[in-house]
């Protein structure tokens, strides 16, 4: 059994979703959202962050973690804060001995649902659809952060299909 931690980061909502695989079945475990307060000061948000993936990391016992990377196209006075929340995280992990893996927006999007220019609510039918869940999970941070799993997920499994068909010769 492997368990997949995959983040979403944000200053003010770091979404997570774990998942497991076992026998090439994927397996729905939590999701969430490390929700930080405004009225604190700045550093105290970054160690809250830090704490907590700290504490899921302890709870879920990661083999790997999937990070989605930042998108700066939109904002970038926006995209420091959430650079910033990243950096503790990557910490945290590294601190963990947690094996760590970053996706684009783009391929966290082909990877759930075939196509990067996927809409939100496609890639959380999809979401739902693959671990077999009633709703699509809420909020959306935490969505994100299982589709980032999910990626994940695919991804190793492509390429562990290429590499042995590579040492088979094929």
């Amino acid at each position: 059994m492997r368990t997949i931690l995959g983040i979403d980061p944000g200053l003010k909502n770091t979404g997570f979703g774990v998942i497991q695989i076992k026998n090439d079945q994927i397996y729905y475990v939590d999701h969430g959202v490390i929700s930080t307060e405004t009225e604190l000061d700045h550093g105290s948000r970054l160690e809250y962050i830090h704490k907590n993936i700290i504490e899921l990391i302890k709870k879920h016992k990661p083999h790997e973690a999937a990070v989605e990377e930042i998108f700066f196209a939109k904002n970038l006075k926006s995209a420091i804060p959430v650079a910033e929340a990243k950096g503790v995280i990557l910490c945290a992990l590294s601190i963990m001995k947690t094996k760590v893996f970053t996706y684009t927006p783009l391929e966290i999007k082909r990877g759930v649902v075939g196509n990067g220019r996927a809409e939100k609510v496609q890639v959380q039918e999809l979401v739902r659809i693959i671990l077999k869940l009633k709703t699509a999970p809420q909020p959306d941070h935490a969505a994100d952060a299982l589709a980032v799993a999910l990626c994940h997920t695919h991804s190793s499994r492509l390429k562990q299909y290429l590499y042995t068909r590579g040492k088979q010769g094929v």
